[in-house]
Order: C-alpha cells, then structure tokens, then sequence
C-alpha cells in the first residue's frame, strides 16, 4: 500500500532555527504482509513537542534523546487505531499510542510496543492521549507533584512560564486544583493572556513580549512567588527566580528559548541567578516525567477524571494533514501554538 511519511531533510545546525524545508514529504510502499507480533496501524494524530528541536541536532545533547538521521523517517508522539493484527495484545479497531510514532499515514509497528488505551478516558477526544492525558499531562502533574511542593492551605504562588503551551496551561491548572492561592502564567501575545485567565482560571498573565515583566510580576504576586514551573529558562526565568521567596521551588521542566543555542541542557546560570537560589535556598532540579513512569497509571487516571469533569479545561491547535507537520513544528518553535500543537492525520 501507499502511504505518505516526513522524512528530515536537513539539520538546522546548532544555533540555527528550524525551518519547514528541514522536513520532506516523500510516498512509500508498505508491505501489509504481517509478521507475528506486528499491528498494521493508521494515524490519527501527530505530535510535535519543544524536545524536538535537539534530536534534529547531529548531538541531542542528552543521553536519553537520539538524534533523527537524514532522510528517514522523523517520530514521536502519535495516536492511531490498529487496521489489521497478528499481535495477541492488539485488536482490529483499538486504538494505541506510542512515544516514538513514526511520521506516516500508515505504520507496520510490534505490538508489544504499543500502548492500548480506552477512548472513554477522554470522552471520545482521542488527541488527548498526545496531551492532557498523555506524556504532557503526565509532565505537569508529575513535575507539580514531585518539584513544586505545592501543600494546601500554605497560601503559595505559583508562576508558569510558556503558560500557554501545551505543558504549561496544564501545570498552571494543577497548580491551582493542589492548592495554590495565585496562579500566573507569562505568555507571548494577549490572546494568550485572555486564554489563560478567561478559560483556564489563572490569577493573572503576563505578556512578555508587550509588557514590563518585572514590574507586573511584583504586581501579580505581592507576596513573593513560591512556586516556579520554567518552560522556557533565559531572561524570563532569570526575572522570576529574582523574586522568589526563601524556600521555593523550581520546577526545571524545559528550556525552550535556549533551543535554537549551542548550549549544553540545561543550560548554566549567571552567577548572580545561582548566587540567588544558594542564598535562599531554592531547589531547582532537572525533572524527567521518564524518570516517574512507575506513576504514570494513577496520575493519568487522576487526569482523566479531571478532563472529563471539566476541571482541567484542554487548549489545542489542530492543524490538518501530514503534508503540514513542518509547519505545525515550525510554528508551535515561535509560540504559534494555543495548548498542544496537533497535526490530525485522519479521522
């Protein structure tokens, strides 16, 4: 059988932006001959994540990401229903998901890697399985949990940077449902802004691009902040962590701005910033969701309930066709993305 995948064409070098002539659409055969073991799948969504961008480097400056090679097909995150099966685990009609989906209409894939899960956890909404109540949700739970000691009653603040990603406008509701008293999140347009406050029931947001970011901060968060969930590290984190209390938290969860730099993960501090977390004893360390997979069933069960109740409301942009996966990753790079960037690849 046809089908379509995106291959990567060209690296964007190491202090280079990433480009949708980086990605190539190319035809391919498909042979549905099934070996045992083997699921013939179809794609339904396509995710791409800000962890992307190093796997387009030669290095991806981290042990635990392996670079994507030139012309083959590019992976991640991905949702799909299995069309024919000689995999005992895996039935005509389930529906699956696997961190490492390659980028194709159509996959052969062993079963065993696949994850099976119930459409009911998400009422239906099947691209929820790449966000809210998937690997992202499991992120901002997860890192909230673990990092954040967010304790009930202790009056915290709690500010989210990249606030409307896909990650962050998760993190900050969590926040808000464990205990938080202020929730702020710092975004790039007012759109965003609105988004956050209006949908999401933020505190307050930030406009970084528009706004005096210091100045709004000590205005939002009047009593200091607490709790620091940093999807973007740079300038914007240095400001935050200058007005954190005595005793917090970092939740060091991605480094977005630093992406596109030949810098090492993270990323090292000004001495002033490291002086300023020694000083007052701020914990910030790396957090991996991998690390924590030993949770993941309880908390995505907590995270479905939440959805399906409507107290974690969902922010996605759904972009239609593979033919458009270079764009879509390109956009979301910029922040062109309300929530979980998507690609639907069929219904």
């Amino acid at each position: 059988m046809q089908v379509q995948r995106v291959v990567l064409n060209s690296r964007p070098g190491k202090n280079g932006a990433p480009v949708p002539e980086n990605f190539r659409l190319e035809e391919t055969t498909l042979t549905p001959d099934l070996k045992d073991g083997e699921v013939l799948v179809r794609t339904l969504y396509l995710s791409v994540d800000p962890y992307m961008r190093c796997r387009m480097n030669d290095d991806t400056g981290a042990d635990y990401l392996t670079p994507w090679q030139l012309s083959e097909c590019v992976d991640g995150g991905g949702v799909g229903v299995v069309e024919s099966s000689r995999c005992p685990d895996c039935a005509e009609g389930d529906v699956v998901t696997f961190f490492t989906w390659p980028w194709q209409t159509h996959a052969v894939m062993k079963g065993s890697v696949l994850q099976k899960v119930d459409p009911q956890m998400v009422d239906g909404h099947l691209s929820y399985f790449l966000g809210a109540v998937g690997i992202t949700g499991l992120t901002a739970l997860l890192g909230v949990r673990e990092k954040g000691h967010v304790t009930k009653g202790a009056s915290q603040t709690m500010v989210v940077s990249g606030a409307a990603g896909a990650c962050g406008s998760i993190a900050g509701q969590i926040g808000r449902l464990d205990g938080c008293v202020r929730v702020v999140g710092i975004c790039g347009t007012d759109e965003k802004c609105r988004a956050l406050v209006e949908d999401l029931g933020f505190t307050a947001a930030i406009n970084y691009r528009q706004e005096d970011v210091p100045a709004r901060l000590k205005e939002c968060c009047p009593d200091g902040i607490d709790v620091y969930f940093d999807n973007v590290g740079g300038a914007i984190s240095d400001t935050v962590i200058a007005q954190m209390n005595n005793g917090g938290h970092v939740i060091l969860c991605g480094q977005i701005s630093q992406y596109n730099k030949d810098v090492p993960y993270p990323p090292p501090l000004s001495e002033e910033i490291q002086e300023t977390l020694q000083s007052k004893n701020i914990t910030r360390e790396r957090f991996m969701v991998l690390n924590y997979m030993n949770k993941a069933d309880a908390a995505l069960c907590e995270l479905s309930q939440w959805v399906k109740s409507g107290q974690i409301k969902v922010l996605e942009t759904v972009v239609n066709g593979i033919e458009n996966m270079g764009d879509a990753f390109c956009s979301m790079m910029k922040g062109g993305n309300i929530g979980k960037q998507m690609i639907r690849i069929s219904e």
